[in-house]
């Protein structure tokens, strides 16, 4: 009888064991999901949009069309400030002309 003891005992100290290292996982996994609900949360990458080159081509089809209005505008301009001195050159003329007699 005193085997059957013995090995009672063995058996209550093995299961004394156990129970304690199943307590000491089970705090462990509590710990790591206190961790986890502390951490900051990544966040989701924004996403990125397609490159759209139909709007490129109108955004430059824009700018040389409004460039070369600019142009011809500018040249607009520049002829006309050469017929008007063109024509005040002229008057003078006639006019000093018409002054001396002529």
């Amino acid at each position: 009888m005193s085997d059957a003891l013995e090995k009672a005992a063995r058996d209550a100290v093995e299961a004394a064991d156990n129970s304690q290292m199943v307590q000491q996982i089970a705090a462990i996994l509590a710990a790591q999901q206190l961790l986890n609900a502390q951490q900051p949360q990544q966040p989701a990458p924004a996403p990125q949009r397609e490159f759209n080159a139909t709007k490129w081509l109108v955004i430059g089809g824009v700018v040389v069309s409004v460039g070369m209005v600019g142009v011809l505008f500018a040249v607009a301009v520049a002829i006309g400030g050469v017929c008007a001195t063109a024509c005040l050159l002229v008057l003078r003329g006639l006019w000093a002309d018409f002054q001396k007699g002529r």
